[in-house]
């Protein structure tokens, strides 16, 4: 695996209709090319559960439709991404690390987007081929003072509704998360 020596990031505004975002790797999607072939592959969250222990695609998933704003942080050598103290300040939740591999490229989108062509507004992100630990933090953005405008849109300086972190994943990380639900619901 050849890392990058920084940390790099994008941030992108991702819309679904179908309650779920992805990070996935397009390689491992190639033979979805229609609307037959996508519901037999990720119809059912048993069916998304595999894709997921295969380390083929992590969810980004609080069961909403909508557009989101999403950055994802991948770390470097010797630098690993990590939440920035303003994004610690407003972290509502986090989710234990998902197994990613990537073949060189990995794609966010809505999960109803995944297949073997880029649908418009797909982020595309380059990352090296390799094995990576990927954690999704949940941002109370709208809490920061000045983060909302007068009418309720975010503010250009407002913090992304998600922080997605890629990092190596080494040795000793064995056992990663594989439920389509990305954070654990809080138990009443």
């Amino acid at each position: 695996m050849t890392a990058s020596p920084r940390t790099v990031e994008t941030v992108s505004t991702v819309a679904t209709d179908a309650g779920i975002l992805a990070l996935w790797d397009p390689q491992r999607f190639t033979g979805i090319v229609d609307h037959d072939t996508w519901d037999r592959q990720l119809g059912e969250d048993n069916d998304i559960e595999r894709h997921i222990r295969a380390g083929a695609l992590v969810p980004v998933n609080i069961r909403s439709d909508g557009a989101f704003g999403v950055l994802v942080r991948i770390g470097g050598v010797g630098r690993l991404a990590q939440l920035t103290e303003r994004e610690r300040r407003h972290c509502l939740v986090t989710s234990d690390a998902y197994l990613l591999h990537s073949s060189g490229q990995v794609w966010l989108s809505g999960i109803e987007a995944v297949g073997a062509e880029a649908w418009p507004g797909t982020v595309q992100c380059h990352l090296p081929a390799g094995r990576y630990s990927v954690v999704i933090h949940l941002i109370a953005w709208e809490d920061e003072p000045g983060s909302v405008n007068a009418d309720g849109t975010p503010s250009t300086t407002a913090l992304s509704d998600f922080v997605v972190l890629i990092n190596a994943a080494g040795p000793e990380h064995v056992a990663f998360r594989t439920a389509v639900e990305t954070f654990d619901r809080a138990e009443a």
